[in-house]
């Protein structure tokens, strides 16, 4: 079974692709759409700005890759930065287009009184929907924040969890075989070491 981890520029790409390997599956680094679309299971990972990131997805054709992939079935993750990039629009630096895989969109943390932007540490995630294949038999914990954007999803079936910074804050987010989490699995500890491993479960059986 191979992982694919989509390079364009922006992203801690070798430290998830090692974090596939921990869990013993291949994941491999590439930014070439033929392997990209052969894979069993792709990975969209990404740190920097929105904007930035949707320039270099479509100056290299990746744009329309991913959402090859997302349309064909193959099981999806969008991580940090990826997350927000699946959906419609982000509001970071004005008003940009993303992928639009799910519909919602990236605003900016208020940074209210005692809530520092950007969000970054350890918070607990509170499960919307623990009977979904990617939370299946694992308890709420804390896993590893780094953003200064949220995303807002339209329907609240695409919510899996949330965290709590102020408000309500969406951790992670699925629709079928598009899913995304908004923290660091690769750098959270045993919990997000089982997010990843629910995913590449999930991928294996849709090979299967």
């Amino acid at each position: 079974m191979r992982i694919a981890i989509v390079d364009y520029g922006m992203g801690n790409l070798h430290s998830v692709g090692k974090a596939v390997e921990r869990l013993g599956y291949e994941g491999f680094v590439t930014g070439d759409e033929a392997q990209i679309v052969a894979a069993d299971g792709v990975i969209l990972p990404g740190v920097g700005a929105f904007g930035d990131a949707m320039e270099h997805l479509r100056a290299t054709g990746l744009d329309r890759v991913v959402r090859t992939v997302a349309a064909s079935g193959t099981p999806l993750l969008g991580i940090c930065l990826g997350m927000q990039l699946l959906f419609a629009e982000s509001e970071e630096y004005g008003r940009n287009e993303g992928l639009g895989l799910l519909p919602g969109k990236a605003v900016r943390f208020a940074g209210t009184e005692g809530y520092k932007v950007p969000h970054m540490g350890w918070n607990r995630l509170e499960f919307r929907q623990p009977e979904n294949p990617l939370l299946q038999g694992l308890e709420e914990g804390h896993v590893y924040f780094v953003h200064s954007f949220h995303v807002l999803p339209e329907q609240p079936e695409d919510l899996l969890a949330v965290t709590d910074y102020g408000h309500p804050v969406t951790a992670i987010v699925g629709r079928a075989n598009v899913l995304g989490m908004q923290f660091h699995p690769e750098k959270s500890g045993a919990l997000g070491m089982a997010l990843l491993r629910n995913f590449l479960a999930l991928v294996e059986r849709q090979e299967g």
